[in-house]
């Protein structure tokens, strides 16, 4: 970490870090004087953190799988615990998969998905043109399409039933623990990246019902769910022929369940004109 052009009282920032409610004051203290080249910048970028700002859209970066990723106000911010969805898919993926990360947020899984597979192709989805813009920054200079729309819809046509790889980070918070979540993600995180419903399971089962129809036959379906909602979603998707299998990591305090498409099976109706959205959870 670069050394900081001036000195500022470390022990009263963190002081007032910690008195703002930052449970990792110390830490977070070191990356504010880090980003900040004068005390005056450093007075801001500790203001709005202490005014609830996400760090991260203080810091308009945020770390995921040891990557930098820059996240835009508004935007999702990546948790660590999504790194499961990266793990998972790279223990089950051949080489070179046809790859899209749909509710892809600012990108993050996508460029780590990129790192981890070398997929031959790979896109993006996101329905919220804040999180499609920042996506797009992020996968500047890569062979990735970042597009905007609900879900599956603006994926190529060619591409239906030839996916080896569907990843989603859908939002699945129930729509009344909304209001319970933490004021950093409530106030400054776009409500269609966090609400997933009444039982937070709306857009994940038009997720999974739509990989009935673009995964190819042996393809498998990763997406992140609370511990709670895993059993659920899995008898949504054996009811539409997908072997669903739950994943955790506690470490990362993450779940997510990873299906598959079983060889042999029909392309089933596809999803569409259903109000969703896609920004990740």
């Amino acid at each position: 970490m670069p050394s900081s052009p001036f000195h500022p009282d470390r022990p009263a920032l963190v002081q007032r870090l910690r008195a703002a409610g930052c449970v990792y004051a110390e830490d977070e203290a070191e990356l504010l004087i880090a980003a900040a080249d004068s005390p005056d910048t450093l007075t801001t970028l500790v203001d709005r953190r202490v005014g609830g700002l996400p760090l991260e859209h203080v810091l308009g970066w945020a770390e995921f799988c040891g990557l930098r990723v820059a996240v835009d106000p508004g935007v999702f911010v990546p948790r660590g615990r999504t790194a499961l969805l990266v793990e998972t898919a790279a223990a089950v993926c051949g080489p070179a998969p046809a790859v899209v990360d749909l509710c892809c947020g600012s990108g993050a899984t996508t460029v780590a998905l990129a790192a981890r597979l070398a997929p031959r192709w790979l896109a993006a989805v996101d329905v919220d043109p804040a999180a499609v813009a920042c996506a797009r920054r992020n996968l500047a200079g890569r062979d990735v399409a970042v597009l905007q729309g609900d879900l599956y819809d603006p994926l190529p046509v060619a591409r239906r039933g030839r996916l080896d790889l569907v990843v989603a980070n859908a939002p699945y918070v129930p729509t009344e623990a909304v209001a319970l979540m933490p004021a950093e993600a409530r106030l400054h995180e776009a409500p269609v990246a966090l609400d997933g419903g009444a039982d937070g399971l709306a857009v994940l089962r038009r997720v999974a019902a739509g990989a009935v129809d673009w995964l190819a036959p042996g393809g498998h379906l990763v997406v992140e769910v609370s511990d709670g909602q895993a059993d659920a979603l899995c008898a949504a998707m054996t009811a539409l022929g997908l072997v669903p299998t739950v994943v955790r990591e506690d470490e990362w305090d993450a779940t997510g369940v990873l299906a598959r498409r079983p060889r042999g099976s029909r392309t089933g109706p596809a999803v569409r004109g259903v109000a969703g959205r896609g920004s990740g959870n």
